[in-house]
């Protein structure tokens, strides 16, 4: 019994020494911690930090800061901005980079001004002190990056502007760290700054160039390997890191050099994204957050008025000098009081770089205990303002931004139909679906399988569920809802026009065969089938998996396309499609019809890059060459017979796609129709499925006689 007892005590010694206890405890704070502060209306990343101050070593003392604890929190740092570089809206960015470079400047040199004054002649620092203290209170940490991200603001050009401009502040206060380290120790000469400044050069190449012509040859020859991708991406995470930290700056560098290089190849809708978002914001972020509250010492204020003095006075400048920063940024941009204080939320957290330009001025001996104790407490209060700013500032503005936003041009619900006949096209299917869905509909995309009426039509249901049942599991990833629908028809064609009509379709993709079958000839194919049948929008697709690679998107537009009853419709899939793959658009159309998309672009003020060129010449549309690429979408609207913008020229369209452009990724849209009910051509007692069922039996012949004539 007293055996038992010694083991308990043992096993339950503080700090604990078994590491499958403190995995466990660690992961209970992550469950609960979030689960609790949130009910109480306040951030669950304040809930992570305060768990890690009760946990600490200056707490309970229940978890020592040992080195397991410093590599999940280092994974956990570089995957906060990993994340921000991937997410980064980089045709957006591209917009407003100038915004984000003078945001960056008053954010460095507004802290740093202020600061300086305070450091030497206040608090009577030294001169190297008092720069490299300044220094610290220009950097932030995107500690509330998380919250943003969670809301579905990322993409926000407040967010973009403020992201970029943190690496613009924390790389150059890590450059000055690296110049004041190497000024104490007398290695400030000429083979120093052309050693620092060859190395980052190294550094940006390798990164920014190699790295995604590796990642998409990658993708390409392992495409079936989902595994393997995650794995890739961390392991160009951590090699960029530490490449960044080779070349003399601080691995975060790195890590956001490599979101930034690999965010063209993951699109926002990926399983891959899901993936990567789901471990980084399930493990490796909270155990970052509870390390920052590890470091704090709460019992360093009660060590005499000198170190209450010290970290209260760098805890107001630091908070001042962004506030400032963020107030001159939005009065500059005209952004209302939410984006201005989203501003300072997501730049007022020090942490990250905060704790690298401190403990290595305490290790170099410019940076005393006092100081390194006050940087702590301004750690833990600065990360409690922000979380809280952050979380109300961007709720406010999803709250406009909803009301703001324009109706979206399809008044019904959206729900797409993914029928599957080559089992080998179905994800990539899919991947469009989701691509093109509105993420705010609330129908799941359905996946369909239609089986002859024959002797074996019972086999053939079965072996297509197990199919469709792939594209369920495929959906999952990345939180979408696929429902399955198997049935049996007389054909093909019809089967697919009876179920878009029974769920309300209200756009059809198909996969585009490029090779057409003897039948096909004899009595039209499938798809000629459905589009003159049916007045749902269909996309006819002949696309390749990595979809996400293309280069940019290009859409051609007949004549008066614009004066379509579809035109806003698909023109509003096209221009989510290119939001989710971060491409821009060409638009070869007439100036009028590009009018038309540019007043629409005004009108829903979308943020996606597009560009005119004016293309009138239908009768020679091989004249598209020179405008496109294999590296390209192309995206071509063909109107059904009938409609405003339909020549007759166009129905040649498909077979010289196929015929010319057969390795290239192209998606044939026919818009959508107003539902119309012309007079009934038959008596209410002639059964069409007369009609059906003798074609059905009349392919059935011309099949059989195929196969005598293949065999003589």
């Amino acid at each position: 019994m007293n055996k038992v007892l010694e083991n308990l005590i043992h096993i339950f010694k503080t700090p604990f020494q078994s590491s499958v206890l403190v995995f466990a405890v660690i992961l209970f704070i992550i469950l609960l911690a979030p689960l609790v502060f949130r009910r109480i209306k306040v951030p669950g990343i304040i809930g992570l930090i305060l768990a890690g101050v009760i946990i600490g070593p200056h707490g309970l003392n229940l978890i020592a800061k040992n080195s397991a604890i410093d590599l999940f929190s280092t994974i956990g740092l570089l995957y906060i901005m990993f994340l921000a570089g991937l997410e980064l809206d980089l045709k957006g960015f591209s917009n407003y980079k100038h915004k984000s470079l003078i945001f960056g400047f008053f954010t460095f040199i507004i802290p740093f001004i202020i600061g300086y004054p305070v450091c030497r002649y206040v608090l009577e620092f030294s001169f190297e002190t008092s720069f490299l203290v300044s220094s610290m209170f220009a950097t932030h940490t995107l500690v509330t990056y998380p919250i943003v991200s969670r809301l579905g603001i990322s993409r926000n050009e407040v967010v973009g502007i403020t992201v970029g401009g943190t690496m613009l502040t924390d790389t150059a206060v890590l450059i000055i760290l690296a110049v004041i380290s190497g000024s104490v120790k007398d290695e400030l000469t000429m083979h120093f700054w052309i050693k620092f400044t060859i190395s980052v050069i190294l550094f940006l190449l390798i990164v920014l160039f190699i790295i995604p012509k590796v990642a998409t040859w990658f993708f390409r020859n392992f495409e079936g390997e989902k595994n393997s991708h995650f794995i890739f991406v961390l392991a160009m995470v951590f090699l960029a890191a530490f490449l960044s930290e080779l070349a003399g700056l601080e691995p975060i560098i790195g890590a956001f050099a490599a979101g930034i290089a690999l965010n063209r190849l993951i699109p926002q809708t990926s399983s891959l994204m899901n993936r990567l978002e789901f471990v980084g914001n399930s493990l490796f972020i909270p155990f970052f957050l509870i390390s920052v509250g590890m470091l704090i010492n709460l019992l360093v204020l009660l060590e005499g008025p000198h170190a209450l003095i010290i970290a209260v006075t760098l805890t107001i400048v630091a908070l001042l000098g962004k506030y400032i920063a963020a107030w001159i940024t939005a009065a500059l941009f005209n952004y209302n009081s939410a984006s201005k204080n989203l501003i300072f939320g997501l730049s007022s957290s020090h942490a990250a770089a905060t704790i690298a330009v401190i403990m290595v001025g305490y290790r170099i001996g410019i940076v005393d205990e006092n100081i390194l104790n006050g940087t702590i407490v301004l750690i833990l209060v600065t990360c409690l303002v922000a979380s809280f700013v952050t979380e109300h500032s961007a709720k406010k503005i999803v709250i406009m931004e909803k009301f703001a936003a324009p109706a979206l041009p399809n008044l019904r619900d959206q729900k797409i139909l993914v029928p599957i006949y080559n089992p080998k096209n179905m994800e990539r299917l899919i991947d469009l679906a989701i691509g093109i869905k509105n993420p705010l509909n609330r129908f799941p995309i359905v996946s369909l399988s239609v089986v002859e009426d024959d002797q074996q039509s019972r086999q053939k249901l079965i072996e297509a569920k197990k199919t469709l049942e792939k594209s369920i599991i495929h959906a999952a990833a990345v939180d979408q809802d696929v429902e399955i629908i198997t049935t049996i028809s007389q054909n093909v064609p019809s089967g697919i026009k009876r179920v878009a009509t029974e769920i309300f379709a209200t756009e059809i993709i198909i996969g585009f065969a490029l090779k057409s079958q003897f039948t096909d000839i004899l009595f039209g194919n499938i798809i000629k089938y459905i589009v003159e049948n049916t007045n749902q929008a269909v996309w006819v697709c002949s696309i390749s998996p990595n979809l996400n690679q293309r280069k940019k998107i290009v859409v051609i537009c007949p004549r008066f396309s614009d004066r379509e009853y579809g035109f806003t419709f698909w023109l509003d899939r096209i221009f989510r499609l290119a939001n989710t793959l971060k491409i821009s658009i060409d638009f070869l159309a007439t100036p009028q019809t590009f009018s038309h998309i540019k007043e629409y672009i005004q009108t829903t003020k979308i943020g996606v890059p597009s560009n005119h060129i004016e293309f009138t010449d239908w009768s020679d549309f091989m004249a598209i060459s020179p405008f496109i690429s294999s590296e390209d979408l192309v995206i071509i609207i063909l109107p059904r017979i009938g409609g405003i913008s339909y020549k007759i020229n166009q129905e040649g369209v498909p077979r010289l796609m196929a015929k010319n452009f057969e390795n290239y990724n192209f998606i044939l849209i026919y818009p959508n129709e107003a539902e119309h009910y012309p007079e009934m051509m038959f008596t209410d007692d002639f059964d069409k499925n007369f009609i059906d069922e003798g074609l059905n039996q009349l392919s059935k012949k011309a099949k059989s006689l195929k196969d005598i004539l293949l065999r003589k």
